[in-house]
């Protein structure tokens, strides 16, 4: 059987005539769901999980707004978008419907032409959310499966990834540019994939053959995500290529010095040596919280920016919560 890739939209009113309307409407160009009163419409939302629900809002016993309001507090139906669909027009009626967490109103009597543009817009808009948040799981278990080779539960990729939030927002990033440092971060060691096992999990030291096969890194993960338009994935490229050069042009893999060092390489530096120092990694044991800000404060203008690992230590009570909050002994989930 070919599958139906229809999306679903539920529509809710208690009159016969307004489904049978909007049934004409749409019926050929999605899969349709009817239900005359909230008891059904609740039981057809949690049941068949639409991807949008067309709402009328003076119904019987439970009106449209109360309908809305439960269903934006359960976690099965609070994503679901509403559209309210009725005769109301008041300006008040739609703040309120709004207020209560839907995306659109459509006035009754209805036209057709407006009904299918504004279901049309709005599932439009919900697949492309759903394509950035399935972009976002991707690139962050990508992330993760290049720490399952040197840390088993690859634990560092989400610590460093909100240390270096914490840290782009306490220098004046933005919310909106902070959480792409959040989503791009967990990509800095993809390189690592390409990089022998035996050389990751050492438990020594690296030879100098070993050390310049490892170092090469960078270069590959910048190589495995390569170019593209999405800001987010080139900013994932930049933190890969530059998180291992070092502030006085002494790292690699482009001696870059100073802020010719992207800044958001620069940030990841220290997130990502912070974490490495304080959690056991496969050649040595777990440092103490203040062994590794001493060592941070030593490498300050040579290794690192000076002025972002003050910054750091100003925003380290927050970085001690994140620490706590995923600890190395987590189980994979």
């Amino acid at each position: 059987m070919i599958p139906n890739d229809k999306a679903k939209i539920l529509i809710i009113d208690d009159e016969p005539t307004n489904l049978q309307i909007l049934n004409e409407i749409l019926k050929n160009d999605y899969t349709l769901f009817f239900a005359k009163d909230a008891g059904k419409g609740w039981e057809l939302a949690l049941n068949e999980k639409p991807n949008l629900i067309l709402l009328d809002v003076m119904m019987p016993e439970i009106t449209g707004y109360d309908f809305c309001q439960r269903l934006k507090t359960n976690d099965i139906t609070k994503f679901i978008p509403v559209i309210f669909v009725t005769a109301l027009t008041d300006v008040g009626d739609e703040e309120k419907g709004f207020s209560l967490g839907a995306v659109d109103y459509i006035t009754k009597p209805v036209s057709p032409a407006i009904v299918k543009a504004r279901v049309k817009t709005h599932l439009s808009l919900v697949n492309s959310e759903e394509v950035k948040i399935t972009r976002l799981q991707i690139i962050q278990r990508l992330g993760m499966a290049s720490e399952y080779k040197d840390n088993e539960t690859g634990m560092h990729v989400i610590r460093m990834s909100h240390y270096s939030k914490t840290l782009a927002l306490a220098i004046g990033y933005s919310e909106e540019v902070a959480d792409e440092i959040l989503n791009a971060a967990p990509m800095h060691d993809v390189g690592k994939i390409g990089i022998p096992d035996s050389i990751i999990q050492k438990p020594g030291k690296l030879t100098d053959e070993e050390w310049q096969i490892m170092k090469r890194h960078p270069e590959i993960g910048a190589e495995i995500i390569g170019d593209h338009h999405s800001s987010l994935l080139r900013l994932a490229k930049s933190i890969a290529l530059t998180h291992h050069e070092k502030y006085d042009g002494t790292g690699y893999p482009n001696h870059l010095k100073g802020e010719n060092i992207p800044l958001e390489g620069r940030i990841i530096a220290i997130a990502d040596v912070f974490d490495a120092l304080t959690t056991v990694r496969p050649y040595k044991k777990a440092w103490e919280v203040d062994d590794a800000l001493a060592y941070l404060k030593k490498e300050s203008g040579t290794h690192f920016d000076p002025k972002l690992v003050s910054e750091f230590l100003n925003v380290l009570p927050k970085v001690l919560e994140i620490k706590k909050e995923w600890p190395e002994e987590m189980e994979r989930s």
